[in-house]
């Protein structure tokens, strides 16, 4: 038997001030767009919505807008990655889920952390610097 298809969502959060939000899970290394896994029954952007809210504390104010699906071959094949823009939402505080969130922050572009995933960095690129876009993770 062969694993299927996989779809998550992930949300480029950014503020007024052009800040990204990123997460340090607790069980893999790297920093990464918020977000998880779709569940049977739910669309790409209630999944998008959910997790922005169980993991960051973030809720959407306006609709998320699609910034590409990529191919994330390197967890292992047939697992996509669906990115969205978030520009409309509302924080609460500086909420984050424990035990699965080490940590999050809003950073500058200028002041990214070290250890972002490569493919989170890759779609930060393809998002503020005009990157053209690569379909894998």
């Amino acid at each position: 038997m062969r694993r299927g298809l996989t779809l998550g969502a992930q949300g480029a959060v950014i503020d007024a001030e052009g800040r990204v939000l990123l997460v340090r899970h607790g069980y893999r290394p790297g920093w990464w767009f918020p977000g998880g896994g779709v569940e049977w029954g739910e669309t790409i952007e209630t999944a998008l919505a959910r997790e922005l809210e169980e993991e960051v504390g973030v809720t959407l104010t306006g609709r998320p807008a699609l910034h590409g699906v990529f191919s994330n071959n390197a967890s292992f094949p047939g697992d996509h990655i669906a990115v969205f823009l978030v520009r409309e939402f509302e924080r609460r505080g500086n909420y984050v889920k424990r035990g699965e969130i080490a940590e999050a922050g809003m950073f500058a572009l200028h002041d990214l952390p070290e250890q972002i995933d490569p493919g989170t960095r890759a779609r930060i690129a393809e998002i503020f610097d005009g990157a053209p876009l690569n379909p894998l993770w």
